[in-house]
């Protein structure tokens, strides 16, 4: 075997090798007995809303608030009602997994001038708050 030749197997094996897992991970999805907590933004005239804000700055730094507790969060952009003609009812709404709901009282207690004092640069919007049990995840059709 010539030296390019080896050469170029050692590269395309180190090639391989340096691919991240990160795309095989499973996405994260919920399970019976989380919790989630649900932030909607509701739609309305002259009401604003910085997406962008929202999803680089705004969410990332509750996150890194809640620690561990925080399983994964998710954001909703809000795109139609009912019907694909009718507006939404909400232009965002941000979801928080978490498995605990006293040590996510906690962290949003000790933190809540900083997060609500950050509203400001992306919304105009009084924020709606549900906290909910996952009582059941289903996947039709898939075993």
């Amino acid at each position: 075997m010539s030296n390019i030749t080896f050469f170029s197997l050692i590269l395309a094996f180190t090639g391989f090798m340096g691919f991240k897992s990160t795309q095989l991970k499973p996405a994260p999805t919920p399970e019976v007995g989380m919790f989630k907590v649900e932030i909607f933004y509701p739609n309305g005239e002259g009401k604003t809303f910085d997406m962008d804000y929202y999803e680089k700055k705004h969410m990332p730094m509750v996150a890194a608030l809640l620690g561990e507790n925080l399983e994964f969060y998710e954001i909703n952009k809000g795109v139609a009602g009912r019907t694909p003609n009718d507006q939404a009812p909400f232009v965002a709404i941000g979801c928080f997994y978490i498995t605990d709901v006293a040590a996510y009282s906690n962290a949003v207690a000790q933190n809540r001038d900083v997060i609500v004092a950050d509203f400001k640069n992306y919304t105009n919007i009084q924020p709606v708050i549900q906290i909910s049990k996952i009582e059941h995840v289903g996947y039709p059709g898939k075993k």
